[in-house]
Protein backbone atom coordinates (compact mmCIF):
# COMPACT_ATOMS: atom_id res chain seq x y z
CA UNK A 1 0.00 0.00 0.00
CA UNK A 2 1.28 3.79 -1.02
CA UNK A 3 0.86 5.78 1.93
CA UNK A 4 1.36 9.34 0.99
CA UNK A 5 -0.87 11.76 3.42
CA UNK A 6 -0.11 11.82 6.88
CA UNK A 7 -3.71 11.56 8.14
CA UNK A 8 -6.54 13.22 7.47
CA UNK A 9 -9.17 14.18 10.55
CA UNK A 10 -11.81 15.76 8.69
CA UNK A 11 -15.26 14.43 8.71
CA UNK A 12 -16.14 17.42 6.30
CA UNK A 13 -13.23 16.03 3.88
CA UNK A 14 -14.11 12.18 4.58
CA UNK A 15 -17.66 12.85 3.17
CA UNK A 16 -16.29 14.79 0.30
CA UNK A 17 -14.07 11.58 -0.80
CA UNK A 18 -16.59 9.53 -0.32
CA UNK A 19 -18.77 11.26 -2.99
CA UNK A 20 -16.02 10.76 -5.27
CA UNK A 21 -15.38 7.31 -4.63
CA UNK A 22 -18.99 6.95 -5.30
CA UNK A 23 -18.61 8.77 -8.72
CA UNK A 24 -16.15 7.12 -9.18
CA UNK A 25 -17.95 3.48 -8.95
CA UNK A 26 -14.79 2.57 -6.76
CA UNK A 27 -13.71 2.44 -2.94
CA UNK A 28 -10.07 3.10 -2.61
CA UNK A 29 -8.17 1.08 -0.06
CA UNK A 30 -5.48 3.79 0.62
CA UNK A 31 -7.80 6.89 0.84
CA UNK A 32 -4.80 9.44 1.07
CA UNK A 33 -4.28 8.29 -2.43
CA UNK A 34 -7.52 10.25 -3.25
CA UNK A 35 -7.41 12.81 -1.10
CA UNK A 36 -3.54 14.15 -2.43
CA UNK A 37 -4.96 13.71 -6.14
CA UNK A 38 -7.38 16.14 -4.96
CA UNK A 39 -4.99 18.30 -3.29
CA UNK A 40 -3.49 21.91 -5.12
CA UNK A 41 0.10 22.67 -4.69
CA UNK A 42 -0.99 26.06 -3.15
CA UNK A 43 -2.19 24.55 -0.11
CA UNK A 44 1.24 24.20 2.52
CA UNK A 45 -0.27 22.56 5.26
CA UNK A 46 2.54 20.22 5.79
CA UNK A 47 0.05 17.30 6.98
CA UNK A 48 -1.04 17.09 3.44
CA UNK A 49 0.81 16.16 0.14
CA UNK A 50 -0.47 17.91 -3.22
CA UNK A 51 -0.91 16.39 -6.28
CA UNK A 52 2.11 16.84 -8.26
CA UNK A 53 3.31 13.80 -8.23
CA UNK A 54 0.56 11.94 -8.92
CA UNK A 55 -0.09 14.27 -11.76
CA UNK A 56 3.16 13.21 -13.23
CA UNK A 57 2.53 9.22 -12.96
CA UNK A 58 -1.38 9.61 -14.26
CA UNK A 59 -0.06 11.52 -17.40
CA UNK A 60 1.86 8.25 -18.30
CA UNK A 61 -0.54 5.63 -17.47
CA UNK A 62 -3.45 7.73 -19.25
CA UNK A 63 -1.15 8.02 -22.82
CA UNK A 64 -0.81 4.06 -22.50
CA UNK A 65 -4.65 3.58 -22.01
CA UNK A 66 -5.42 6.04 -24.89
CA UNK A 67 -2.45 4.53 -27.05
CA UNK A 68 -3.35 1.24 -26.24
CA UNK A 69 -6.83 1.50 -27.88
CA UNK A 70 -6.02 4.15 -30.23
CA UNK A 71 -4.27 0.86 -31.35
CA UNK A 72 -7.15 -1.14 -31.42
CA UNK A 73 -9.48 1.14 -32.90
CA UNK A 74 -7.85 2.41 -35.74
CA UNK A 75 -5.40 -0.54 -37.10
CA UNK A 76 -5.24 0.98 -40.58
CA UNK A 77 -3.75 4.64 -39.39
CA UNK A 78 -0.22 5.54 -39.57
CA UNK A 79 1.93 6.39 -36.48
CA UNK A 80 1.73 10.20 -37.67
CA UNK A 81 -1.84 10.60 -37.14
CA UNK A 82 -2.38 8.14 -34.48
CA UNK A 83 0.36 10.66 -32.44
CA UNK A 84 -2.10 13.66 -33.54
CA UNK A 85 -4.85 11.86 -32.02
CA UNK A 86 -3.37 11.05 -28.47
CA UNK A 87 -2.20 14.09 -28.00
CA UNK A 88 -5.74 15.66 -28.38
CA UNK A 89 -6.95 13.36 -26.60
CA UNK A 90 -4.47 13.11 -23.42
CA UNK A 91 -4.57 17.08 -23.57
CA UNK A 92 -5.32 19.13 -20.24
CA UNK A 93 -8.22 20.41 -21.78
CA UNK A 94 -9.61 16.86 -22.70
CA UNK A 95 -8.79 15.95 -19.10
CA UNK A 96 -10.54 18.89 -17.66
CA UNK A 97 -14.26 18.37 -19.29
CA UNK A 98 -13.60 14.31 -17.10
CA UNK A 99 -12.78 16.18 -14.19
CA UNK A 100 -15.68 18.65 -14.63
CA UNK A 101 -18.33 15.12 -15.66
CA UNK A 102 -16.58 13.71 -12.25
CA UNK A 103 -17.40 17.12 -10.64
CA UNK A 104 -13.43 17.30 -9.01
CA UNK A 105 -14.00 20.86 -8.98
CA UNK A 106 -16.12 21.19 -5.84
CA UNK A 107 -13.87 18.69 -4.05
CA UNK A 108 -10.33 20.07 -4.53
CA UNK A 109 -8.66 21.78 -1.67
CA UNK A 110 -7.29 24.69 -2.85
CA UNK A 111 -5.52 27.84 -0.73
CA UNK A 112 -7.86 30.50 -0.33
CA UNK A 113 -6.70 32.80 -2.72
CA UNK A 114 -6.31 30.10 -5.50
CA UNK A 115 -10.36 29.37 -5.03
CA UNK A 116 -10.94 33.57 -5.03
CA UNK A 117 -9.49 33.57 -8.18
CA UNK A 118 -11.26 30.55 -9.83
CA UNK A 119 -9.13 27.71 -9.11
CA UNK A 120 -12.43 25.26 -9.34
CA UNK A 121 -12.92 26.18 -12.65
CA UNK A 122 -9.62 26.41 -14.30
CA UNK A 123 -8.77 23.84 -17.01
CA UNK A 124 -5.30 23.82 -16.08
CA UNK A 125 -6.11 22.75 -12.58
CA UNK A 126 -9.42 20.43 -13.66
CA UNK A 127 -6.79 18.95 -15.60
CA UNK A 128 -4.12 18.41 -13.79
CA UNK A 129 -6.41 16.78 -10.98
CA UNK A 130 -8.15 14.20 -13.60
CA UNK A 131 -4.51 12.79 -13.92
CA UNK A 132 -3.54 12.67 -10.40
CA UNK A 133 -7.16 11.07 -9.61
CA UNK A 134 -6.09 8.41 -12.74
CA UNK A 135 -2.50 7.54 -11.04
CA UNK A 136 -4.58 7.23 -7.61
CA UNK A 137 -6.47 4.48 -9.32
CA UNK A 138 -3.67 3.17 -10.79
CA UNK A 139 -1.77 3.03 -7.27
CA UNK A 140 -4.56 1.58 -5.77
CA UNK A 141 -6.37 -1.17 -7.48
CA UNK A 142 -4.06 -1.03 -10.90
CA UNK A 143 -4.23 -0.83 -14.37
CA UNK A 144 -7.49 -3.10 -14.98
CA UNK A 145 -9.13 -0.69 -12.43
CA UNK A 146 -7.85 2.44 -14.24
CA UNK A 147 -9.38 0.86 -17.72
CA UNK A 148 -12.67 0.12 -16.07
CA UNK A 149 -13.63 3.10 -14.55
CA UNK A 150 -11.72 5.92 -16.88
CA UNK A 151 -11.61 4.20 -20.21
CA UNK A 152 -15.47 4.79 -20.19
CA UNK A 153 -14.89 8.75 -20.24
CA UNK A 154 -12.54 8.34 -22.89
CA UNK A 155 -14.08 5.68 -25.20
CA UNK A 156 -16.45 8.13 -27.31
CA UNK A 157 -14.18 10.81 -27.78
CA UNK A 158 -11.78 7.86 -28.80
CA UNK A 159 -14.24 6.29 -31.36
CA UNK A 160 -15.43 10.25 -32.89
CA UNK A 161 -11.86 11.29 -32.85
CA UNK A 162 -10.36 14.26 -32.15
CA UNK A 163 -11.62 17.79 -33.07
CA UNK A 164 -9.11 20.03 -34.46
CA UNK A 165 -9.94 22.86 -32.56
CA UNK A 166 -8.88 21.17 -29.78
CA UNK A 167 -5.67 19.51 -32.00
CA UNK A 168 -4.40 23.20 -32.53
CA UNK A 169 -6.69 25.57 -31.06
CA UNK A 170 -4.73 29.09 -31.76
CA UNK A 171 -4.58 28.46 -35.69
CA UNK A 172 -8.26 27.03 -35.28
CA UNK A 173 -8.87 30.52 -34.13
CA UNK A 174 -6.48 32.81 -36.17
CA UNK A 175 -8.28 30.77 -39.07
CA UNK A 176 -11.82 31.86 -38.03
CA UNK A 177 -11.11 35.12 -37.29
CA UNK A 178 -10.30 35.31 -40.67
CA UNK A 179 -12.77 34.00 -42.12
CA UNK A 180 -14.58 37.01 -39.99
CA UNK A 181 -12.41 39.63 -41.87
CA UNK A 182 -11.01 40.22 -38.19
CA UNK A 183 -7.65 40.98 -37.39
CA UNK A 184 -5.52 38.00 -35.52
CA UNK A 185 -5.92 37.40 -31.87
CA UNK A 186 -3.37 38.48 -29.54
CA UNK A 187 -2.41 36.83 -26.38
CA UNK A 188 -0.71 39.13 -23.77
CA UNK A 189 0.68 37.91 -20.33
CA UNK A 190 -0.94 39.94 -17.39
CA UNK A 191 0.43 38.08 -14.39
CA UNK A 192 3.03 35.65 -13.51
CA UNK A 193 2.62 33.97 -10.29
CA UNK A 194 4.69 30.73 -8.37
CA UNK A 195 7.90 29.93 -7.30
CA UNK A 196 10.65 29.89 -10.65
CA UNK A 197 10.65 26.13 -11.32
CA UNK A 198 6.60 26.01 -11.40
CA UNK A 199 5.41 29.25 -12.41
CA UNK A 200 1.68 29.60 -13.36
CA UNK A 201 1.36 32.54 -16.15
CA UNK A 202 -2.11 34.93 -16.62
CA UNK A 203 -2.84 35.25 -20.01
CA UNK A 204 -4.93 37.76 -21.48
CA UNK A 205 -6.53 36.99 -24.80
CA UNK A 206 -8.03 40.26 -26.79
CA UNK A 207 -9.77 39.58 -30.35
CA UNK A 208 -11.85 43.04 -31.79
CA UNK A 209 -15.20 42.71 -30.87
CA UNK A 210 -15.31 40.24 -28.35
CA UNK A 211 -14.87 40.34 -24.42
CA UNK A 212 -11.24 39.91 -23.15
CA UNK A 213 -10.53 36.51 -22.23
CA UNK A 214 -8.49 35.69 -19.13
CA UNK A 215 -6.62 31.78 -18.72
CA UNK A 216 -3.78 30.58 -17.20
CA UNK A 217 -1.44 27.88 -17.68
CA UNK A 218 2.33 26.51 -16.84
CA UNK A 219 4.02 27.99 -19.49
CA UNK A 220 3.24 31.02 -22.01
CA UNK A 221 2.20 28.46 -24.50
CA UNK A 222 0.13 26.16 -22.31
CA UNK A 223 -1.96 29.69 -21.46
CA UNK A 224 -2.29 30.40 -24.82
CA UNK A 225 -3.74 27.48 -25.95
CA UNK A 226 -6.33 27.22 -22.71
CA UNK A 227 -7.25 31.15 -23.68
CA UNK A 228 -7.67 29.85 -26.90
CA UNK A 229 -9.91 27.26 -26.01
CA UNK A 230 -11.89 28.82 -23.46
CA UNK A 231 -12.61 31.34 -26.41
CA UNK A 232 -13.50 28.46 -28.53
CA UNK A 233 -16.15 27.39 -26.10
CA UNK A 234 -17.37 30.25 -24.57
CA UNK A 235 -18.45 31.15 -28.92
CA UNK A 236 -19.03 27.63 -29.89
CA UNK A 237 -16.58 27.40 -32.56
CA UNK A 238 -16.11 23.82 -32.23
CA UNK A 239 -19.46 23.02 -33.76
CA UNK A 240 -19.37 21.39 -36.92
Amino acid sequence: MVRILKKDTSDHRRGQLSAVETRLGYEFKDKSLLDAALTHPSVTDTKVVNYERLEFLGDRVLGLMVAENLIRSFPDVDEGELSQRLHGLVSRETCAEVAQALELGPVMRLAAGETRSGGRKNLSILGDACEAVIAALYLDGGKETVDRIILPYWLPRIKAGVRRAVLNPKSHLQEWAARQKLPAPEYEVVGREGPDHAPIFTMQLTLKGYEVLIAKGRSRQEAEKAAAVGFIERHGLDKP
